[in-house]
């Protein structure tokens, strides 16, 4: 009996690899995006469903689920809508604040609360969050972005003693640069002209081809995640990428200051 994947942002990058992975599986894939209509390649797949879910929608995320469940057993739920802003703080409104997280993080928190009596009466199923090296270690100019992605690692860590009774697991899976389209229209950017300066050093060491070198496909991100939907394993977390591993690594070893340190020295001087 093939098993079902539940994907949020499943219209390009990381969701839309994941969705056409576990197809080719032989998983049955619901797939949802704002806007399934404008999806060509995944429509023609007869393994995937796609459904409209706007993420911040709280009424359509118990709507979608309800219909979903409806159909059959779900055995992951793969959190992965989500986006980036950089930029100032002092530039940043008070809109776009409540629209990050909303979207990275309470969309999170609640599809997964809305999948969670399916999972308990089931004794069974897998969560599985896309966060971020940005989850682990910080940046400049991503507070908001880090401040989703911190907290849904911590989130993660907390839910697990929650489900984990139940027989549910609950995962992040923490990529390093990915090459999506994630600094073009999955960014939102800020400003503020006192900040210019620091902003235009950080940025061009940010997307040198060097910082960028490592970066992974979308592709080995999904195969990433079906590792953590289908081993059984009781392992939390998941760092994908050379970059991440290493960034992770060194800010373990050397202490968060002198990390810090570090990356300022490497940004700004």
């Amino acid at each position: 009996m093939s098993k079902t994947i539940f994907i949020t942002g499943a219209s390009s990058g990381i969701g839309k690899a994941s969705a056409m992975l576990f197809a080719s599986k032989g998983w049955k894939v619901i797939a949802t995006m704002r806007n399934p209509n404008a999806e060509i390649e995944l429509n023609r797949n007869e393994n995937i469903t796609l459904l409209p879910l706007d993420v911040t929608d709280l009424n359509q995320i118990n709507d979608t689920v309800k219909k979903v469940i409806s159909l059959g057993k779900v055995d992951v739920v793969l959190n992965n809508a989500g986006y980036g802003l950089v930029g100032p703080l002092e530039g940043t409104s008070d809109a776009e604040t409540r629209k990050i997280i909303n979207t990275n993080l309470l969309g999170v928190i609640r599809v997964t609360n809305a999948f969670v009596p399916h999972f308990r009466v089931n004794k069974s199923g897998v969560f599985i969050s896309i966060t971020s090296i940005g989850g682990l270690v910080s940046f400049p100019f991503f507070s908001l972005y880090h401040a989703t992605k911190w907290a849904l690692e911590g989130w993660t860590e907390s839910m697990a003693f929650e489900l984990n009774r139940f027989g549910i697991s609950i995962k992040t899976v923490a990529p390093g640069a990915t090459k999506t389209e994630f600094v073009g229209r999955s960014m939102i950017y800020t400003s503020h002209s006192d900040y210019n300066e620091y902003y235009d050093n950080y940025w061009k060491v940010f997307v040198s081809p060097d910082f960028l070198e490592n970066r992974s496909t979308p592709e080995t991100i999904a195969e990433v995640i079906y590792e953590a939907s289908t081993d059984g394993k009781s392992q939390l977390r998941y760092i994908v990428g050379d970059d991440a591993r290493e960034s992770y690594a060194q800010r373990s070893a050397i202490g968060n200051e002198e990390f810090h340190k570090n990356l300022d020295t490497l940004f700004f001087e």
